[in-house]
């Protein structure tokens, strides 16, 4: 069979999600278990996968989808946590003051608390977060997953202290073979992984100064009551500012702090500059915008989760203390993956199951503490206390998390399989590599020397299906590499438009989707969020590409390997 057939086949589950979801609209709980079927038939007609190998990736999926449901569980409990013990209504007059508009509270939540998360913890926790908060303070449900799901672009490669970088490329590459080609050529090791933090920092902020407007102007125009662009144009200046607000600090720390913290820092300083400059009323509209009466939306846009005015608890609170568990949490993040001896005694609580089935490489764990899952638990009983709760209110909240996490993980438990076992293809009596590397590999062999325009596409097509920055970065890494190498070209830049790539596919990662939809009760509409987050996904992979050619064309960017 030829190597297109093979790509087209590899390729097909993927299409298929695409065109049911998005084309013919069917909700997630129908579409992910027939593309799971495909992935698994593909796999053992066409690649020749064995059983046993697809049957230990499909319980490494379900292993990952527990994982990803005591996120969701964790991120719902805070919500109705704060609901019940009065921080919410307290949280939501908060915003108000700062600024009624919603334009200007968009840019604080999602745009520069989400990239503060994201920084903190990544994995989907800014959208499980930042989702159901915009929700508690007036958005609509369907909103407010696709502002989640946008923000998981610029500040995505620098998530979680840096993991998509310092576990993603320096594990997926060869790094014993790179560095004794570096040593040749008298560089190093940090000077070229530098040089890749810094890029991937650069590339990324450039993409990155039209997303708050982009953020703006879908809300306005898919949002609004005139489904106008030009309401969310007017709100530029502001838009731009926060941008910069962000991406300035973000750029400095990537070049003189490291991998770490970009996103912590960029997402903090842009937090405190923005709230001051909405407070002063600088650069903001002069005319509020707000989204019409809850009474005029469409009942797509209403999630399952009660977040009502009626709803809220009657108590109030002090605004310092309201938002004290979203500080708790933010610091509980920072330093449990800053902290070794700290995060360490949180990872011994792990369920972890090596060679699974007895297939080698096929690994899971189910970190029940270091989890993002498990912290937000933690904040929510330190929260019973904080807020002097009632035991009542507490199992209120419980009981109102727990009834949201059947449909979701329903959908999960196909969807991540489905992706486990595309990923792990790679071993198999055929002698093919895995699925998204063989499509990858194809696609390279057909542009040549273009191909740079289309290295970011790949990095997303690896984190469309892993929903994963890390994961992209893991699989196709060395690929990027390899590829560079072969055109003559800088490994440096590929590499880092790889790790921009799979920042961006995380906007339209199927199972970020459903994660995000979980948190607002939003399930069985993806294909309606994944219409909309295309877009900027598409903007942000042409602009990349366009950027990497330019480097490598024009500017000639250095690389130690190519002597310059």
């Amino acid at each position: 069979m030829s190597t297109g057939l093979l790509a087209l086949l590899a390729f097909l589950p993927i299409l298929a999600a695409g065109v049911l979801l998005i084309g013919f609209r069917i909700p997630a709980r129908i579409v992910m278990p027939i593309t799971y079927v495909m992935a698994v038939v593909i796999a053992l007609a066409f690649w020749g996968v064995s059983v046993n190998r697809v049957m230990a990736s499909s319980l490494q999926g379900l292993l990952q989808t527990a994982g990803l449901l005591w996120i969701i569980f964790g991120a719902i409990l805070l919500l109705n946590t704060l609901k019940h013990s009065g921080a919410i209504s307290t949280i939501r007059a908060g915003f108000t003051s700062i600024s009624p508009d919603r334009r200007v509270q968009v840019i604080l939540i999602a745009w520069l608390f989400g990239s503060f998360i994201e920084g903190a913890s990544g994995f989907g926790t800014p959208a499980a977060v930042a989702a159901p908060l915009m929700v508690a303070v007036g958005f609509p449900a369907m909103a407010a997953v696709v502002f989640g799901m946008m923000i998981q672009s610029t500040p995505v490669s620098f998530g979680a202290v840096g993991t998509p970088l310092i576990v993603g490329v320096q594990t997926g590459l060869d790094q014993a073979a790179i560095t004794t080609q570096l040593t040749e050529a008298g560089s190093s090791w940090a000077t070229f992984f530098h040089l890749i933090t810094t890029e991937v920092a650069v590339i990324h902020a450039i993409c990155g100064t039209l997303m708050p407007l982009f953020l703006i102007m879908v809300m306005t125009r898919f949002f609004g009551r005139n489904k106008s662009w030009t309401e969310g144009l007017s709100a530029a200046p502001f838009a731009i500012l926060g941008a910069f607000a962000m991406t300035v600090p973000y750029v400095l720390a990537a070049t003189f702090l490291g991998a770490e913290f970009p996103s912590l820092l960029g997402g903090l300083i842009g937090l405190a500059v923005m709230t001051l400059a909405a407070r002063f009323r600088f650069l903001v509209p002069k005319h509020a915008w707000d989204f019409a009466p809850p009474s005029e939306w469409p009942k797509e846009w209403f999630g399952k989760l009660d977040i009502t005015l009626d709803s809220l608890a009657k108590r109030t609170i002090p605004l310092a203390l309201a938002w004290t568990p979203y500080v708790l949490l933010a610091v509980l993040l920072v330093v449990t993956r800053m902290v070794p001896s700290i995060g360490g005694a949180l990872k011994s609580a792990t369920l972890a199951f090596s060679g699974i089935l007895g297939e080698r490489g096929i690994n899971g764990d189910f970190p029940l503490l270091f989890s993002p899952g498990g912290l937000l638990v933690i904040i929510c009983l330190i929260t019973v206390v904080l807020h002097r709760m009632s035991f009542a209110g507490f199992g209120a909240a419980v009981r109102e998390s727990s009834g949201t996490l059947i449909g979701a993980g329903f959908v999960l438990i196909f969807t991540v399989p489905m992706v486990r076992v595309m990923i792990n293809s790679g071993v198999n009596a055929n002698g093919l590599d895995s699925m998204p590397v063989l499509v990858a590999e194809w696609v390279s062999t057909q542009v040549g020397a273009v191909y740079p325009v289309f290295a970011p596409a790949i990095g997303a097509l690896g984190a469309f299906l892993a929903g994963s920055n890390t994961v992209s970065n893991l699989m196709l890494s060395q690929f990027q590499f390899s590829v560079a190498q072969g055109l003559g070209i800088s490994s440096v830049l590929m590499v880092a438009g790889q790790s921009v790539g799979a920042a961006a596919g995380n906007m339209i990662a199927i199972h970020n989707v459903v994660a995000a939809s979980a948190t607002v009760g939003l399930l069985g509409r993806e294909g309606a969020t994944l219409r909309i987050t295309i877009l900027p996904t598409i903007y942000y992979l042409i602009v990349a590409g366009t950027l990497l050619l330019i480097g490598f064309y024009v500017i000639g960017l250095s690389d130690p390997l190519m002597g310059r």
